[in-house]
């Protein structure tokens, strides 16, 4: 379902001397992560053999009646209240009435006058184009509404013949509606960058576009800089990655322009985007609201989202990457590279938060997490919280760099060994490896008094000024200690012995 541009576009001259800027609005599809369908009892999982999740009432069968999914509604909801939305308390949905193979029931169940949640918003930082600067721009949000999924099509199965799965069908969605009021592809990539950023923290899509869980559809028409009105607009189909949707705005942008300059005109129309050639192709042309014949289900009764059932909903929201962000950079006083990388996943942040409670020393937590712990995550083991060490446990290894017990550097290996062994000790790991940093004062001078006597030529120089030879003696007395010396205490040392030189 579309937001309608206007029904009197304005005309657009042709000439070679205008000036164009996009208009530009998105729908997204996002599949919510319920357990079973949105009017039936069928699972609702990804990757199942074709035509098994599949039953009476999805397929449409006589006298079956569907039943609401009450989780469909908690989690858009729940995206409504993060974006800000109004949410809509009576709520009735109609059948949209078209026909195409992988709608098996002629229609599809949707909300038509009445969208579950109004307005809102989502703020996006974007850097100019000219300018490189960023900036921050608050992406509108014309509505969210819920809806069943159709089927899938499958065209490369049978050279004569369209396969068809049913397993989709029925699936829970929300779907995205901006405002037509982006402007670049840039802010169109990072919108959808952000919509997905919180489905995922809000738990209710996984957000795989390579799977379809998260689907866009790009509305774009021009219009000479400076003017006011609408111009035709053009929808792009099933875009798959978000610089898919980004390529596919600056080439449909392109496309009008290069037609209006010729001297033709826009047709409304939608178009398909060929990823290989960076090109769109016309499909059809865009069917009118009227097309679909909407009217309210009969079979299905309102509902209605009483001031309980919103209160449970709001008293279930985790905390937002905004908040989260704020949080981040003035409790732990990160800097805002960490903060930003910290807050990107939920489950980053929330493994960051865990070890905070195990450890005061936040910076060493955040520089931690963002090296070893991320080089060992990968996108599907962190949103299955998989990390490679428990929070304690990576709490208990920087205790031990605070309080001398293993030098920076022997704690990598000890974090290798953590890794693998995942029932010992931090402590443990590093007494059993001879990775305890030594701190006994009389040994370690015998170290550096057998460097320097046996670099007399180098000594020599230091004591004419080549101050920078003192890291050369350091590493040396870390050699022969098989790194296993406090460097700080080994710096003071041989600092202090070339003075009495």
């Amino acid at each position: 379902m579309v937001a309608e541009a206007n029904s009197s576009p304005e005309v657009l001259a042709p000439t070679h001397e205008i000036r164009y800027e996009a208009v530009i609005g998105l729908e997204v599809h996002c599949q919510l992560l319920t357990q079973s369908k949105i009017f039936a009892a069928d699972a609702n999982a990804f990757g199942a053999d074709p035509n098994t999740n599949i039953s009476v009432i999805t397929l449409g069968h006589p006298g079956t009646l569907p039943k609401l999914n009450r989780k469909a509604v908690d989690y858009a909801v729940r995206m409504g209240l993060a974006c800000g939305s109004e949410i809509t308390r009576h709520n009735v949905f109609a059948r949209k009435n078209y026909f195409y193979p992988d709608l098996p029931k002629g229609y599809q169940l949707s909300q038509d006058k009445g969208p579950i949640c109004v307005g809102g918003g989502i703020q996006v930082k974007v850097k100019h184009p000219e300018t490189g600067e960023t900036y921050q721009t608050t992406i509108q949000l014309h509505h969210i509404h819920l809806e069943e999924d159709a089927g899938k099509s499958i065209h490369d199965g049978d050279e004569w013949a369209t396969q068809l799965d049913y397993n989709r069908a029925g699936t829970p969605l929300i779907e995205m509606v901006t405002e037509p009021c982006i402007r670049t592809a840039e802010e169109a990539g990072q919108y959808l960058t952000e919509v997905r950023r919180l489905v995922r923290y809000l738990d209710i899509c996984d957000g795989n576009m390579e799977e379809g869980s998260l689907r866009c559809d790009v509305n774009v028409s021009i219009r000479p800089i400076g003017a006011t009105n609408l111009g035709t607009k053009v929808e792009v189909k099933n875009l798959n990655s978000i610089r898919n949707v980004m390529r596919a705005v600056d080439s449909e942008f392109k496309r009008q322009v290069d037609v209006i300059q010729s001297g033709g005109s826009i047709i409304q129309e939608t178009r398909t985007f060929d990823a290989a050639t960076g090109l769109s192709y016309g499909m059809r042309e865009k069917e009118t609201m009227n097309d679909y014949r909407y009217f309210p289900d009969p079979d299905l009764t309102p509902v209605v989202i009483s001031d309980e059932w919103l209160a449970d909903i709001q008293a279930q929201m985790p905390m937002l990457p905004a908040e989260r962000y704020l949080k981040f950079t003035t409790y732990y006083n990160l800097p805002d590279y960490d903060a930003a990388f910290l807050t990107d996943a939920r489950e980053l942040a929330d493994y960051y938060e865990s070890v905070c409670t195990h450890t005061s020393n936040y910076k060493a937590a955040s520089n931690w997490i963002m090296g070893p712990v991320k080089g060992h995550l990968n996108e599907k083991t962190l949103r299955e919280r998989q990390f490679p060490v428990s929070a304690e446990r990576l709490a208990a290894l920087i205790a031990l760099i605070d309080d001398g017990t293993v030098s920076q550097t022997a704690a990598q290996q000890v974090f290798t060994l953590m890794v693998s062994q995942p029932n010992v000790t931090p402590a443990d790991l590093a007494k059993d490896n001879g990775l305890i940093q030594n701190r006994n004062t009389d040994a370690l001078q015998s170290l550096v008094e057998e460097v320097l006597a046996a670099w007399p030529d180098k000594v020599a120089q230091y004591q004419k000024g080549k101050k920078n030879l003192l890291g050369m003696f350091v590493g040396e007395v870390m050699k022969k200690s098989k790194g296993s010396a406090d460097p700080k205490l080994v710096n003071e040392l041989v600092t202090k012995t070339l003075q009495k030189i």
